[in-house]
């Protein structure tokens, strides 16, 4: 089974959608840009948000197989994808990439 590598690549806020929709919370997200994860096994990262983990999880599985080539020629890359969060108000953006042995 390969590793996974999974990298955080951009963050993006809408304090629009923010100020009309949630309510107010203190604390919302530790990853930082350039923050780079490792599946092993295809297993979520130590660290990794379980939120974040959860709309990656099937690509990270896949490319742990050996998989990849999602939707039909989407990414350069085919043993890649860019899968964000499912945070609408702040999502985070991680590319996740199988390492080659």
């Amino acid at each position: 089974m390969k590793e996974v590598r999974i990298t955080a690549l951009r963050r993006t806020t809408y304090p629009d959608l923010i100020a009309q929709y949630e309510n107010p919370i203190e604390h919302a997200c530790d990853h930082t840009l350039g923050q780079v994860f490792i599946s092993r096994d295809g297993q979520c990262p130590e660290g990794l948000c379980h939120e974040a983990w959860t709309s990656m999880e099937r690509f990270v599985t896949e490319l742990a197989h050996g998989g990849g080539n999602f939707f039909d020629g989407w990414m350069k890359n085919p043993h890649s994808a860019l899968i964000s969060c499912n945070d609408g108000f702040r999502p985070v953006s991680f590319l996740i990439e199988a390492i080659d042995d």
